[in-house]
């Protein structure tokens, strides 16, 4: 039998990763900071909760989807939040993208009370967490995992433990170095080769089927050519990112340089009214410099 699932956080990718639960066969109650979303999700069947802690006392699963450390550590420990309402053997499933050592603390605070805790991040965007193909990086227990594999395999193309509590969040800060670090690089060639003349569209079907070519590329040249910066995912997420992987290097003495300097770079974006705009936009902090954009001939 299917356990009942709790859903916390439907923005951009939480909300469609909980549709596809629904459309799985899950039982799920919902619960979101502003009411738009949980509205749309009980017109397809959710049911409501009033609080985190009340969606943790009616469910199993407690999945959270949630900006950053901060927001997991005041919906999960927090006033009303969910080890308030959670029992004993009840598992939460944290696939906000947060700082390691937060899901540690977490997980530590929930054990006290017999619940088990996975962190389990994902990498894809919205689109895949519409179609259900997000990549899971999961940090846990593999029992607790094995129990859980059934509903993660809904929302996700790739399911795998990398390791202990945080070893989750680990993998998708070492993903996210390499996206924004992509996106950069992929911003400076097309804007040199626009500079020289040439359509950026014969640049992309010329070098994407070469070593240069890559999921990044396949995503996002085509939105910075159409000049299409509509969030997948979003600036000021990728600062908090970044931000966190700076954090998680100067913690274990590993230097970041190139992520330092793209981190500067989606900084300024943000000072320019930015953050909102896709990741995507990195390329226009290469273009503002170079003062003029890549875009179709």
């Amino acid at each position: 039998m299917n356990p009942a699932i709790g859903f916390i956080g439907l923005g951009i990718m939480g909300k469609p990763m909980a549709r596809n639960l629904m459309k799985a066969g899950y039982s799920l109650t919902v619960y979101n900071r502003s009411r738009p979303a949980m509205d749309e999700l009980a017109a397809a069947g959710a049911a409501l909760g009033t609080s985190s802690k009340d969606v943790a006392q009616r469910t199993e699963v407690i999945i959270t989807m949630l900006p950053d450390s901060a927001d997991s550590e005041v919906v999960i420990l927090g006033p009303n939040g969910v080890l308030e309402g959670a029992k004993a053997g009840s598992v939460i499933i944290d696939m906000s993208s947060i700082a390691p050592l937060v899901s540690q603390k977490i997980g530590a605070e929930a054990a006290k009370l017999g619940v088990e805790m996975l962190d389990a991040p994902v990498s894809g965007g919205e689109p895949a967490a519409v179609s259900g193909n997000l990549a899971i990086m999961v940090g846990g227990k593999q029992d607790v995992l094995d129990r859980c594999m059934p509903v993660l395999d809904v929302m996700g193309r790739s399911v795998v433990r990398v390791g202990d509590l945080g070893a989750g969040n680990t993998v998708k800060l070492a993903n996210q170095i390499i996206v924004a670090a992509n996106i950069e690089a992929v911003g400076e060639a097309f804007v040199l080769a626009q500079k020289a003349g040439i359509d950026p569209e014969l640049v992309f079907q010329a070098i994407r089927g070469g070593l240069a070519g890559s999921n990044v590329m396949e995503a996002k040249a085509p939105m910075i050519m159409d000049r299409n910066f509509n969030p997948g995912f979003r600036i000021r997420l990728h600062q908090k990112d970044l931000h966190n992987a700076l954090l998680t290097g100067k913690e274990l003495g590993v230097p970041l340089p190139v992520t330092s300097l793209v981190q500067q770079m989606i900084g300024a974006l943000m000072n320019q009214g930015r953050g909102e705009n896709d990741h995507s936009s990195i390329v226009n902090f290469i273009e503002d410099l170079a003062a003029i954009q890549v875009k179709k001939g």
